[in-house]
C-alpha cells in the first residue's frame, strides 16, 4: 500500500510564504514541479489541490488554506471523497526536534504538539498516516517557539530544507510502490557514504645503503 495523497502544511498567505512554517508547502510545490502538475484551489477540500498520474496511479497533492490548526478539516475531506486510507496519506511538516539539513520519514506516533498534525489526527481518527518531517531547528527556548516558526530562515538553512525537500522528491517511485523501507534509506542519507580508503600496500624495504669508502 503506497501513498496516494501527498499533504503539505503551512499557512496561505503571502505574508507567511518563506516562514519556517511553510516548509510542507515548499514540499508540495517542489512534488509539483516534478510531476508538472499545478496546484489549484479546490472549495470542496479547503485547499490548494492537483491530480497527477504516475506510474498508473492517481496521486493527489494539497496545501491545506485553512490555517495551520484546521489543516485536518482539509486532509480529511480529500481522504474521504476518494477513500484514501491514512496509511495512504503522507503529509510533509516543519519539525522543530530535527536541524535543518536533516528529514525523517515515520509513520504514526504522537503529534508532539504540531498543530497541524494535532488537527490531522483529531480529523482523520487515526495517527496512522505517514509523516515526512523537515527539520527546521529549534530556537533553544519554548517561549520563542512561535516566533521562530513564523520567521523566514537564514539562507543556509534554507538551502538546507530545500536539499532535503530534493531529495525526498526522489524517493517519490519507492513511495508510491509502498517500498518505505528503501525510501528511508534514501530520505534520511544527509551525507554521501564516505570513500574508504585505498588499500595500503606493505612498504617497499629500502635496499642496504653503499658502505662507505674511506676518504683519501
Amino acid at each position: 500500500m503506497g501513498i496516494k495523497l501527498f499533504v503539505g502544511l503551512g499557512n496561505p498567505g503571502s505574508e507567511y510564504e518563506q516562514t519556517r512554517h511553510n516548509a510542507g508547502f515548499w514540499f508540495i510545490d517542489a512534488l509539483a514541479r516534478e510531476l508538472k502538475v499545478a496546484p489549484v484551489p479546490e472549495k470542496s477540500y479547503f485547499g490548494l489541490a492537483a491530480r497527477a498520474q504516475f506510474q498508473g496511479q492517481t496521486l493527489w497533492l494539497l496545501e491545506p488554506q485553512t490555517f495551520m490548526n484546521l489543516s485536518g478539516k482539509s486532509v480529511a475531506a480529500l481522504a474521504r471523497f476518494f477513500k484514501i486510507a491514512p496509511e495512504e496519506v503522507l503529509v510533509a511538516h516543519d519539525e522543530l526536534d530535527i536541524v535543518p539539513g536533516q528529514v525523517k520519514l515515520k509513520q504514526g506516533g504522537s503529534h508532539a504538539g504540531h498543530n497541524g498534525l494535532r488537527d490531522i489526527h483529531a480529523q482523520l481518527g487515526s495517527p496512522n498516516y505517514w509523516r515526512l518531517r523537515l527539520g527546521i531547528g529549534h530556537p533553544g527556548a519554548k517561549d520563542q517557539v512561535l516566533s521562530w516558526v513564523l520567521k523566514k530562515p537564514m539562507a543556509e538553512h534554507r538551502d538546507a530544507i530545500d536539499e532535503c525537500i530534493q531529495r525526498s522528491v526522489r524517493a517519490l517511485p519507492l513511495l508510491v510502490a509502498g517500498d518505505f523501507t528503501q525510501a528511508m534509506m534514501q530520505i534520511h542519507t544527509s551525507k554521501p557514504p564516505r570513500p574508504k580508503p585505498p588499500r595500503q600496500e606493505p612498504p617497499q624495504q629500502e635496499p642496504p645503503a653503499p658502505a662507505a669508502t674511506p676518504q683519501d
